[in-house]
């Protein structure tokens, strides 16, 4: 990997930290963030020379796939619009095994910090439902797949 990719892959760490951080603070995160790291994709892809066929198409495919599987879950009541969003940008990124580790990640994270938020919700005395930000366990596990791949690829 270049140093274009190392740049490319550290803004997407710094959108990935800004939108837990952002998800924890006020339980959203921005449309503008999300979109920022759909548009940035491209440039992983040309950065790590993806060929337009079939390469970009499976990316595009599988980001159409992700958001509608996980729109599904909005339309449920299960899931918050950003995170349907920023999964849908994240899986322009990931080719399909590192796509389905992260998936697999973020379930188990988010298993983890629903307990915890229930926990602390009924710790409160807390009304109603306890919020949970699912980015914080979405882009944890984002997080955790790349330095995965990155400190696992061989140099030569």
């Amino acid at each position: 990997m270049g140093v274009t990719g190392i740049i490319i892959l550290g803004a997407l760490a710094a959108g990935l930290l800004y939108a837990a951080w952002g998800d924890i603070a006020a339980r959203t995160i921005p449309n503008w963030l999300n979109a920022a790291i759909a548009i940035g994709a491209p440039a992983w892809w040309l950065a790590q020379g993806l060929p337009l066929w079939p390469g970009m198409a499976i990316q595009l495919g599988l980001a159409l796939l992700v958001f509608i599987v996980f729109a599904g879950c909005f339309a449920l009541n299960m899931m918050g619009g950003g995170d349907v969003k920023l999964l849908g940008a994240l899986a322009l990124w990931l080719p399909p095994l590192p796509l389905v580790r992260m998936l697999v990640a973020m379930a188990l994270i988010g298993g983890v910090l629903t307990i915890a938020m229930v926990v602390l919700h009924r710790a409160r005395r807390a009304e109603g439902q306890p919020e949970i930000p699912y980015g914080v366990a979405i882009s944890l596990a984002a997080l955790w797949v790349m330095a995965n791949d990155i400190l696992t690829t061989p140099v030569a």
